[in-house]
């Protein structure tokens, strides 16, 4: 564990060790989710506000309230279809690369990923109509990007509250948040509306951000390229190492301790926030081996920190999702364009600014041009 400041004026604590954050994240009644009573140490247009404050969702709940929330989340998701939103990613992905295909040169994260993962999540499994886009996308990224003030999260507030409404009309299994809206009959409309909050910021966010960072490795990795024989590890291989070594959450999953608290022989300030490393953590060497030509990433037998661990984990539905749409938009893009190349050396590349995630502003590439695919 590591002392820092998440601001100028924010001091936490950073788990860089796997087996004690294990321990934190396991330890619901010794380090919960709630920050309550830490945010009245924040002023009230504090940047970290957005990413960090209470909220009556399953990320910022604890005990009895984050099962209330946990059970209404994973029955608004069982609406889902597996097979319907691989083809809508597959049919999407398509679409955006035949609209830049034969141009010889993209930015994957604005031309491809971008629009890739707000037309499924947003459209098609949400069931948000175009017109309520522009405000939600808007406010999502700046609370990653940490620049959210209140009036983006008022922003936000209106678009989903005008969301939610759009679906009362509307049978139960349209979509998830129609799903949502009929069925957490025990959740008041701003409870509601919070469980739409947490799909949206890590549906758009979080995938997205893992997608470019998995392409951004096979392309410079030799050992996602053919070889002799003309065979290349699958996607998901790619996948998994990214959410192993360069997790798109790299640090989060704040806790804050009921009391003073003796971990590992420090002692942790009460209700000061304890943040977990997943990139830290995944690479500990106490459980990691360094030469990454030996590892098998393949398989992903979920011991990595990439969905997060212990009662608020990733829903299985939300990581099955993810997965689905990532791998779709990463083989569809590759077998469009097998010859793309980065189109800048990788140290000019540049990433947004946060201290949570791991995104990149642009993922410029080049490529022989080619002829539009058929969108099935």
């Amino acid at each position: 564990m590591v002392p820092v400041l998440l601001a100028e004026d924010v001091p936490a604590t950073l788990v860089i060790g796997y087996d004690t954050a294990k321990r934190v994240l396991n330890d619901d009644d010794r380090f919960p989710a709630d920050p309550r009573t830490w945010q009245k140490t924040l002023p009230t247009r504090h940047r970290l506000r957005p990413m960090m404050e209470w909220r009556p969702n399953t990320l910022r709940a604890a005990g009895d309230e984050h099962g209330r929330y946990r059970k209404a989340l994973n029955r608004g998701l069982t609406v889902v279809d597996l097979h319907y939103v691989r083809a809508a990613a597959e049919r999407t992905a398509i679409s955006l690369i035949n609209s830049f295909c034969r141009d010889a040169s993209a930015d994957l994260v604005s031309q491809y990923f971008s629009p890739l993962f707000t037309s499924v999540l947003t459209s098609d499994i949400m069931g948000c109509p175009p017109e309520l886009l522009g405000d939600v996308l808007t406010a999502t990224a700046a609370m990653f990007d940490t620049d959210a003030t209140v009036d983006v999260e008022a922003m936000l507030g209106s678009a989903l509250g005008a969301l939610m409404a759009s679906k009362n009309g509307c049978p139960a299994h349209t979509d998830v948040t129609a799903n949502l809206v009929h069925t957490a009959t025990d959740l008041a409309h701003e409870e509601k509306l919070h469980q739409l909050v947490t799909l949206l910021t890590a549906g758009i966010e979080v995938p997205r951000n893992h997608a470019a960072n998995t392409t951004l490795l096979m392309l410079t990795n030799d050992r996602y390229r053919h070889n002799e024989a003309g065979f290349a590890p699958p996607v998901e291989d790619a996948m998994v190492e990214n959410l192993t070594t360069d997790p798109p959450m790299a640090n989060y999953a704040p806790r804050y301790p009921r009391a003073r608290t003796l971990l590992d022989g420090i002692w942790l300030p009460a209700h000061q926030p304890v943040l977990i490393s997943m990139a830290a953590c995944n690479n500990d060497p106490t459980i990691r081996r360094t030469n990454d030509s030996d590892w098998d990433y393949g398989g992903g037998n979920g011991w990595h920190l990439g969905h997060g661990a212990g009662r608020h984990r990733c829903p299985e539905m939300t990581r099955r999702s993810s997965d689905l749409i990532v791998g779709a938009a990463i083989g569809q893009l590759f077998d469009a364009l097998p010859d793309m190349q980065l189109a800048i050396p990788r140290e000019q590349l540049t990433w947004r600014p946060g201290p949570f995630h791991r995104s990149l502003t642009a993922l410029p590439v080049a490529f022989p041009p080619a002829e539009p695919l058929l969108i099935p």
